[in-house]
């Protein structure tokens, strides 16, 4: 006889780095938290949408531009084997003023913008701290439920600094 377990245990985990030439214009980027546990998951479970804080702060000002890298496709970053996550940046402000964001990507409203795999973001201020609510949405076939065993969904990726391409003016 074969039980069929519907659970799943689920968690993504970010870290942020910085590259040598983020590191050169001396900003630190921070999250409120590296990993957001979704714990058991059961096939009637709807994931919903988490939200985590980013903040970047740099000695001087500058121009701030921000990546995620992890393993994904055009429909978002993997979450196990056939899930995916999307980010969102929302309501980001440099040094205490709302911002806009440049990138190939962004649909009419800059001011929301989505960071799919292998973008970069641009804020379109220089200043000494951003910070951004990063939103997280989780998309879950109904077909990736269905389980015999305990299965472990990960969700892995980084956010980094880069340095823009084309230096903003104040």
């Amino acid at each position: 006889m074969v039980v069929k377990l519907k659970t799943l245990g689920g968690a993504l985990f970010f870290a942020a780095l910085m590259t040598p030439v983020a590191q050169a214009q001396d900003c630190r980027l921070s999250l409120n938290q590296s990993t957001l546990d979704y714990g058991v998951i059961r096939h009637e479970a709807v994931l919903g949408t988490r939200l985590l804080h980013l903040s970047v702060l740099c000695t001087q000002p500058s121009a701030i531009a921000l990546r995620f890298s992890g393993a994904g496709d055009a429909e978002g970053f993997r979450f196990g084997q056939q899930g995916r996550f999307r980010l969102t940046l929302k309501h980001a402000q440099v040094d205490g003023r709302a911002i806009d964001w440049s990138g190939a990507h962004l649909p009419g409203d800059s001011s929301v913008a989505p960071l799919p795999p292998g973008q970069v973001l641009v804020a379109r201020a220089v200043g000494k701290r951003l910070i951004a609510q990063v939103e997280i949405e989780v998309d879950l076939p109904a077909d990736a439920l269905q389980v015999r065993n305990h299965v472990v969904l990960e969700g892995r990726g980084s956010f980094e600094l880069v340095s823009p391409t084309v230096p903003l003016s104040r």
